[in-house]
């Protein structure tokens, strides 16, 4: 078994142990491992950056607990809303999350090399946090967390598949590292266009650790490099307190989206 093999079978045993943590300044109560991997801001500002209006039809590939989703589905109402989680442990956690914050959501326990055949329509809207790291690099100290931050479904098939099951004209959201955006731009090709990058620093005069992107299936508009969002105030945590930006906590706390212009 490998060690990412090893990581699953942890995380499922380890779903008997959760924590339940507020997310939106209390606007969603999220049930999630005590260990393993855990999600934190990322699937926030992702939710935050879908351009989604009522009526339209989401799906989130590897959706975990379901944080990204309902978060998008507590801000804009009336959306049909889908996600895809291979961790079958991970993906009932999300579906229990939708029943506790009152929020419709169909979760399906399926990995997105193989989706079912009902999911394969189109959608106005896919987000997509894939793992972060390559599969060759090196595995975190905790195995049960090589699932969640580790490809074993490799950056291209996670964007293939985005842009199969997107609607003409539909809206590709997605987060990931900073350096691994060519890797990404050049995945997408001109398959989507209108492409706009938001980069996130962790303070001001830091480099980009993560960025957001978007773009249109079939869309050819102009590419836009965004001015960065910055996350936290001064240049160094100083206590524990809350110290983000004023955006950052319009998204953070108060489930805000983001701007895109």
């Amino acid at each position: 078994m490998t060690e990412i093999a090893e990581g699953v079978a942890s995380c499922e045993a380890a779903l008997t142990d959760l924590t339940r943590d507020v997310f939106l300044g209390g606007g969603l109560q999220i049930l999630q491992p005590r260990h393993g991997y855990r999600a934190a801001t990322d699937p926030v500002f992702l939710a935050a950056s879908v351009p989604a209006s009522p009526g339209e039809t989401v799906l989130e590939l590897g959706c975990g607990v379901g944080v990204a989703l309902l978060a998008l589905g507590r801000r804009v109402e009336g959306l049909h809303l889908t996600g895809v989680e291979r961790q079958s442990g991970y993906a009932d956690l999300a579906r229990r999350n939708a029943q506790i914050n009152g929020i419709a959501a169909e979760i399906h326990a399926e990995d997105l090399a193989d989706l079912p055949l009902p999911l394969k329509r189109g959608f106005d809207h896919v987000l997509v946090n894939p793992p972060f790291y390559p599969a060759h690099a090196p595995v975190p100290q905790h195995p049960e967390r090589a699932a969640g931050r580790h490809e074993e479904t490799p950056l291209a098939l996670w964007i293939d598949v985005a842009l199969k099951r997107l609607a003409p004209g539909g809206h590709l959201t997605l987060i990931h590292l900073a350096d691994r955006l060519p890797e990404i731009l050049a995945l997408i090709g001109a398959r989507a266009g209108a492409t706009a990058v938001r980069p996130l620093a962790a303070r001001g005069g830091r480099p980009a650790g993560r960025i957001l992107l978007q773009a249109r299936k079939g869309a050819r508009g102009k590419f836009r490099l965004l001015a960065p969002l910055i996350i936290h105030e001064g240049a160094q945590h100083i206590d524990d307190r809350d110290d983000f930006t004023p955006e950052a906590q319009q998204v953070l706390r108060y489930g805000a989206a983001l701007d895109w212009q």
